[in-house]
């Protein structure tokens, strides 16, 4: 399978920072033909931040995809079950939701998603953007490594004088990673340095 003929769900989580660039990858990969499904974490769709209101979010993303974004678990419930999904990329993955994915706690529509997802034994994509990855959730980060069906975007410490700890994804990776992720490989190098 081509990853142009893929429906390819698209999670997003609370790292506004992230969204501007975000949303330029998710219309590049529309541009491509690729059906793109929007799913919202709770934060993602009700916390207003200086980046901007989760509303004017919600509404791009629906122009740019035309799909209605996923915003509950009852909406996200199904995704597994009916096998809607190609592949699945949360990005970007804060680490609130990267440790609760790995200790299998499902109580966002992000979550619940991602589970169903992986139940079908289907590529669950990582985009990294926290402040504590090389802190706390650093064990998080190697326990989903070594797990099946869980691939990672690319990433690097983005501000290493100001916030030692923080790592995030780049995002010209996310393609290249989500072809590799289709043919079960891990887009290598995994770290790297800054840019």
């Amino acid at each position: 399978m081509k990853l142009e003929d893929c429906t390819v769900g698209v999670a997003m989580t609370g790292s506004f920072c992230t969204y501007k660039q975000m949303i330029e990858q998710i219309e590049s990969l529309v541009a491509h033909n690729i059906n793109v499904i929007p799913i919202f974490s709770d934060s993602a769709q009700t916390l207003d931040s200086r980046f901007g209101h989760p509303q004017d979010f919600m509404e791009t993303l629906e122009k740019i995809t035309l799909n209605k974004p996923v915003l509950t678990i009852p909406a996200a419930e199904p995704l597994g079950p009916k096998n809607k999904l190609d592949l699945m990329i949360i990005a970007p993955c804060t680490g609130n939701t990267l440790a609760k994915l790995c200790h299998g706690i499902t109580d966002t529509p992000v979550l619940m998603a991602a589970k169903g997802h992986l139940r079908n034994g289907k590529p669950l994509i990582i985009f990294l953007s926290s402040n504590d990855s090389l802190g706390i959730n650093f064990t998080n980060i190697g326990s989903l490594m070594n797990m099946k069906h869980i691939y990672f975007v690319p990433f690097g410490q983005d501000n290493y004088k100001q916030k030692p700890n923080s790592m995030v994804s780049h995002f010209d990776l996310i393609e290249d990673t989500l072809r590799a992720a289709l043919a079960g490989e891990q887009l290598q190098p995994i770290v790297l340095a800054p840019r």
